[in-house]
């Protein structure tokens, strides 16, 4: 039973579905979110072995999707090879001019459909793990900056409590010389 060339056979299909999958994962990590949200999906998506086992059978597909490629891409030369044949013997028969520009087509479509799905998984997967630690430094930023903040509010206190303990001394010592000054009575205050 021959199978009409427009259709798409099942495994292209499936790569197409992954193919918008991919497109849609890419523009959702991609959008501005708060980042508390982008944190808790990220988290999520991180820890969750759900997605880790989706992540592993995603990667069997990519396997397959390779070796889809590879076809595509030998019956992409094989095709051109044969119109380029038949241009040669200069047959110039309409129905086998369009049967071949018809092969050449899907042979083509399905060789971008593959390459865009190859090229799109490690694009979306370094994408990901950048904005994984673009995540973990703003954590590490926010508790360093926290940390700077109770240090500076200590190192601050502390040393406002320590010039005003010294200014007590100060003051202490002032007096303590006054009271010397009195009672020498023949000194004078610009000598001392």
């Amino acid at each position: 039973m021959a199978v009409a060339p427009w259709a798409q056979t099942v495994y292209y299909t499936l790569t197409f579905a992954l193919l918008v999958a991919e497109m849609g994962t890419f523009v959702a990590i991609l959008l501005p979110m708060p980042f508390a949200a982008r944190k808790k999906i990220f988290t999520f998506l991180s820890t969750s072995p759900i997605v880790a086992k989706i992540a592993y059978g995603l990667k069997i597909a990519f396997v397959f999707i390779a070796v889809l490629f590879v076809d595509a891409l030998q019956r992409v030369l094989r095709v051109t090879a044969e119109s380029d044949l038949a241009r040669q013997t200069g047959v110039h028969v309409g129905s086998a001019e369009t049967s071949h520009a018809a092969k050449k087509f899907y042979a083509q479509r399905n060789l971008y459909l593959t390459a865009f799905t190859l090229f799109l998984s490690p694009l979306l997967t370094r994408t990901y793990y950048i904005l994984l630690d673009y995540i973990h430094t703003q954590d590490e930023y926010t508790k360093l900056k926290a940390r700077h903040d109770d240090l500076s509010k200590k190192t601050t206190g502390g040393s406002s409590e320590a010039v005003a303990e010294l200014q007590k001394q100060l003051d202490s010592k002032n007096r303590d010389l006054e009271e010397l000054q009195r009672q020498l009575p023949g000194t004078d205050k610009k000598s001392v």
